[in-house]
Formats: C-alpha cells, sequence, structure tokens
C-alpha cells in the first residue's frame, strides 16, 4: 500500500488522520501542501480520483477564498485548478491518495481514511 497524505501540520483532521494512517502500520509520502503547492494537473489529478469537481474541494470559509478578486468560474475545473495551485491555503485538507489503487479521500473525517486502509 502506498498512501500520500495532503497534510497540514496545524490542523487538528490531519494531524489525526495522519496518526490513524500511521497506527495502521502505514508510512504515507506526506505532502506538506501550504509550503510545496501541487501542480495544477496534480489538483485535476486528485479530483478525479476523489470523483467530485474541483469547486468541492476548496475550503470556502478561507479568507483567501472570500476576498479573492481573481476567482475564476468554478464549474471550470481546469481554471481552477490552476488558481488553487496559486492559492493553496483554500484547498481542502488533508487528502489522502492511494497511489497503488488510483482511490482517494477527504480525511473530514479522518475515520474516512479507513476506506483505504482497507
Amino acid at each position: 500500500m502506498s498512501l500520500q497524505i495532503y497534510h497540514n501540520p496545524r490542523c487538528s483532521k490531519s494531524r489525526k488522520t495522519l496518526e490513524i494512517i500511521q497506527d495502521a502500520g502505514v508510512e504515507p509520502a506526506i505532502v506538506l501542501y501550504l509550503r510545496d503547492s501541487p501542480q495544477a494537473t496534480e489538483i485535476l489529478e486528485i479530483a478525479d480520483k476523489l470523483g467530485k469537481p474541483v469547486a468541492d474541494l476548496l475550503r470556502r470559509g478561507e479568507n483567501e477564498f472570500k476576498e479573492a478578486t481573481d476567482l475564476p468560474d468554478l464549474a471550470n475545473d481546469a481554471a481552477l485548478a490552476a488558481w488553487v495551485a496559486a492559492h493553496p491555503i483554500v484547498l481542502e485538507r488533508p487528502i489522502v491518495v492511494d497511489t497503488d489503487s488510483g482511490k482517494a479521500v477527504v480525511g473530514r473525517p479522518p475515520e474516512n481514511v479507513s476506506e483505504l486502509l482497507g
């Protein structure tokens, strides 16, 4: 099993999700997405693995989202993914991807990761 977690260490849900993964004996690849922002293509791939449009991966309560003056049409996945790549704070967290199966889950609640752990 090869898991990758888009992680924000300051987020309690992200920390709990990582803990559940590690307690299951899996050491995931940790992507500190606020420091190493995913590219637009990666965001599109994540949305595809989740079976959701990019708009569903947004933290709409974040000031950066609410105050955005350059926000593209929320129905335009490609443009929105490029915008999220430039504003990673608005990306939902944590997101866990099983790179072997191509499946992904959002760790809200953290127990959602159990779907990937079998």
